[in-house]
């Protein structure tokens, strides 16, 4: 029977296995049992996805924990989320505040707070899952990045929270100058296609867009809609960018449109030629 290593090259090609291969090597410590090796490239050929195996995932600069079910760090997400932090320069004497829902592991507001200088940004990051909750802290430890208010410092502060929850403007310390966000957006028929890979291991709430009776994946969309109709969540020239899934661009435009009352608005395309984000300014 082939080895684990030539059962990857035969699943991935050569290239692509010799380089996770030589990843997983990385990975491991010193601490580690001689059958380490061999049970990363098991967990692989079972479908695992490879950050999960390596424990981190790279994000921009940052190289952040990745664990299990928690979404997974794209690299369209990286894309814009670096994009973002070179239009915008907030200093300490004019710091921002901001607000990414569904925040996952952190990666957006950790980037954001790592690259603008120290003290110009207070971070705050809602999710639904306490196991989202647990890794951004982690991460935001790990980027050394503050959790509470510390002076001449940039600070990260996961909070639990629900979208659908009507009330959860409260909770929250507006105004906000920045608010992000990359929801669930795949629709239900979509993701009863995604590879097992996906549907498998990373959690379900950060991926599907849909509540029952829909069918588009603009769900959340609704939800992030309405928290910033609310009065007082967004200061005046504040600034909203949503990812967006494959063709949904227009639809979310019109979304903040005419439930967010949110005019102003363009749409940006990534590296790999889709409409990704929506840019909004109050």
């Amino acid at each position: 029977m082939p080895s684990p290593a030539a059962r990857l090259a035969a699943v991935l090609g050569r290239q692509s296995a010799r380089l996770e291969l030589r990843w997983m090597k990385q990975a491991l410590k010193p601490s580690d049992p001689p059958t380490a090796l061999m049970a990363m490239l098991e967990r692989r050929l079972r479908g695992e996805p490879l950050q999960y195996i390596l424990g981190t995932t790279p994000f921009g600069p940052l190289n952040l924990l990745s664990r299990p079910p928690t979404l997974i760090p794209r690299p369209e997400t990286e894309d814009w989320t670096l994009r973002l932090a070179n239009i915008i320069s907030p200093t300490s004497t004019q710091p921002l505040s901001v607000l990414d829902l569904c925040t996952g592991s952190g990666c957006i507001p950790l980037l954001l707070c790592h690259l603008w200088p120290p003290g110009s940004a207070r971070a705050f990051g809602v999710d639904i899952s306490e196991d989202a909750i647990k890794l951004a802290t982690d991460n935001a430890a790990r980027c050394h990045i503050a959790a509470a208010h510390t002076d001449c410092v940039n600070i990260f502060t996961p909070l639990l929270g629900d979208l659908r929850n009507p009330d959860l403007h409260e909770s929250l310390p507006a105004p906000f100058d920045l608010v992000t966000s990359n929801p669930p957006y795949i629709p239900k028929q979509q993701y009863d296609q995604l590879s097992p890979s996906v549907k498998d291991y990373e959690d379900p709430r950060a991926l599907l867009g849909d509540f029952p009776g829909s069918s588009d994946g603009l769900s959340f969309y609704h939800l992030i809609a309405r928290l910033l109709a609310r009065k007082g969540v967004l200061r005046d020239g504040a600034i909203v960018a949503l990812e967006v899934g494959d063709g949904q661009a227009q639809a979310v435009e019109t979304i903040l449109h005419w439930s967010a009352g949110l005019r102003n608005t363009e749409i940006w395309t990534d590296p790999w030629g889709k409409q990704r984000v929506i840019i909004a300014r109050a």
